[in-house]
Formats: C-alpha cells, structure tokens, sequence
C-alpha cells in the first residue's frame, strides 16, 4: 500500500510538471533556449540575444571595357590603362625592356615630391651645364650661379624636359648624380618596377668614363612606365606640373628669368589631355607618357620606339579615341 501511494505521488508530480512546462514551451519563440545562460547585465536590463544583419554587398558599377582592337599605331610597344581600375585596354609587347629616353624624368621628379623640400634652394653647377652641352641634352637654359627654388626647377625638369634641372636636383637632394640614381633603382624595387632599371637621372643613353656607351643598363618597360605614371599622377603637385604648358620664373637677386614650355604638344590641343612626358633619342626612338580624361573617365599610356616625332603624339591620340568610346559595362563575375 505504502509502495502504491509513493508512485501515485510521483506520477501527480510529473504530470502537474508536464502542465506546467508546455505552456512555456508553446510560448517561447523559437529562437530562444530556454536554459541558456543569460550573461549579467549590472547597468541596465537583460541583453537581448544577439542577431544575424548580412552586409549588404556593393552595387556593381560599370567600367570601360575593351572590345574589338584600336586602329593599327606606329610604336614598337605600347600600352592603354584604365587608371581607375587598373585594368589594361591595349598592350602592344608592353612587357619588353627597352631604353625609354627622358620619360626616365618621371622618376627623378617623384623622387624629388617625396625627399625634398619644396622650398630647398639649389644652386645651379656647372656639372649640370656640362650635362646638356657634352652629350646634346635638352635643356632648361640654366645658368650655372642661379640659385632656384626646388618646386620651381621641378618645372624646368617636366615641361622643356631639361637634363640640366635633372642633374641640379639630384646633386642638391643625394649630392650626386650617382647617388640619386642609386635611389631611383630602390624606389623602382620598392613599386614593384621590376622590368626597370636606371642608369641616369635624364635617359640620355649612359656611358663610361671614356664616353664610350653602356647598353642594357637604363630601361623599362611600357607595363612598367604606364605604372609609375599611374602612381605620380595620384600626387596633385605632380599632376599640376606636368599639365602645364608654359610656366614662367621672373628673375630675382638670386637667377635670371626663365619661361618653360612643355614639350607635349597634345596640350591644349587634344580635349581633356593631363601631360606627362615626352622622351627621344636615338636608342628609345621617340616615347610619350600621356593620361587624358573624359566623361568622369582617365586613361594613362605608353608609346615607346615611335619612329618620329609626330607619329608618338598620332599615336596617343589613336589609343585615346578608341579607349573613350569603349562602352560601359558591369564586370562578369
């Protein structure tokens, strides 16, 4: 009798526990344990468990891409950038190193934005004089005495192309031309430039003690150049100077009056062009580092091994037209 009352009580017990615990059951959200542990929450109410927001991803947007071929050009190599994605639209042999004349200057005036002082005067050698009248350079027609401000040589560099102002500039920053080539060659490495290599501050082609020349020891690479421009182009001084078409220094206690005027001559002339540099000599042909932009779009190229002045410049223009009428469309993925 007394076994008999003992499992009538417990079974009461499990059945008022069952009409307990399924009303509690039927009323808890799904998503809710009901025995997990709530963490202590001194300051304020009990915390609400935490729930799942997915990221929304990013609207695609619609790009330039190429299709089809632009119109036969003279260049040996050659290269098309979209420099907002980076993606490459043209590539004629851009990967074959070759000299690349005073397009090397690109270079020289990057080192020059990133280790100078814009306002550090330089004093004008006569090693950089030398430079234009020993080996036929272009020049910026400086005087050897006149003392110039860094940002303001930066000028004779980029638009006349001057071979005087480079070496001016590496003497003053690296106290010699050799030194700051050495720098160049880092900073090449540094941007991954791996196809280019500097012998000089100027392009002009390299030689001996003896004047005897050096092959193979200053060159890059159409692939390598459209890069580095891409890059000096995202530094506004830069992008400033190399846009300019005749800048003008008036003289003071300290130099002569100079007027510069660059030698691209797609400025002013071709809609939206943005420079950058002019190259030539009888290794690397006739070479142009352009960018223009249209329509909220920047396209930056390469020529190298033009066979003429006029051809480089026929050339760009090629690239530039077929490049902004490429249509606009949302990448694959």
């Amino acid at each position: 009798m007394n076994a008999r009352r003992i499992l009538a009580i417990i079974l009461m017990f499990f059945a008022a526990l069952l009409i307990i615990s399924v009303p509690v059951w039927f009323f808890t959200p799904l998503k809710t344990s009901l025995f997990a542990p709530t963490p202590p929450n001194l300051n304020g109410p009990p915390l609400k468990p935490l729930t799942y927001r997915p990221i929304p991803l990013p609207t695609p947007q619609a790009v330039l891409t190429a299709q089809g071929a632009p119109a036969q050009i003279n260049a040996s190599e050659a290269i098309l950038l979209d420099a907002a994605t980076g993606t490459i639209l043209v590539d004629k042999d851009a990967e074959s190193p070759v000299p690349m004349a005073s397009t090397t200057k690109i270079m020289t005036a990057l080192i020059a934005l990133r280790s100078g002082r814009l306002a550090t005067q330089v004093t004008i050698a006569q090693d950089a004089a030398n430079e234009v009248t020993q080996n036929d350079g272009s020049s910026a027609l400086l005087v050897p005495g006149d003392t110039i401000r860094l940002q303001d040589l930066l000028y004779g560099l980029m638009l006349p192309s001057g071979d005087d102002a480079a070496v001016a500039i590496a003497d003053a920053l690296a106290g010699s031309t050799q030194n700051f080539v050495a720098i160049m060659n880092i900073e090449a490495a540094k941007l991954h430039l791996y196809q280019t290599h500097f012998a000089n501050v100027d392009g002009l082609p390299p030689t001996d003690s003896q004047g005897n020349a050096i092959n193979g020891t200053h060159y890059s690479t159409a692939y390598d150049l459209v890069r580095l421009a891409r890059y000096a182009m995202s530094i506004p001084l830069f992008a400033q100077i190399v846009q300019t078409r005749t800048y003008t220094l008036t003289a003071t206690a300290n130099h002569h009056t100079y007027k510069w005027t660059t030698t691209n001559k797609l400025l002013g002339v071709y809609q939206g062009m943005l420079g950058i540099k002019t190259g030539s000599t009888p290794e690397a042909g006739d070479c142009l580092v352009f960018a223009a932009t249209r329509k909220g779009q920047t396209l930056i190229g390469v020529i190298l091994h033009s066979a003429t002045d006029a051809s480089r410049f026929q050339d760009a223009q090629t690239l530039l037209d077929w490049g902004f009428a490429l249509p606009l469309k949302i990448p694959q993925i």
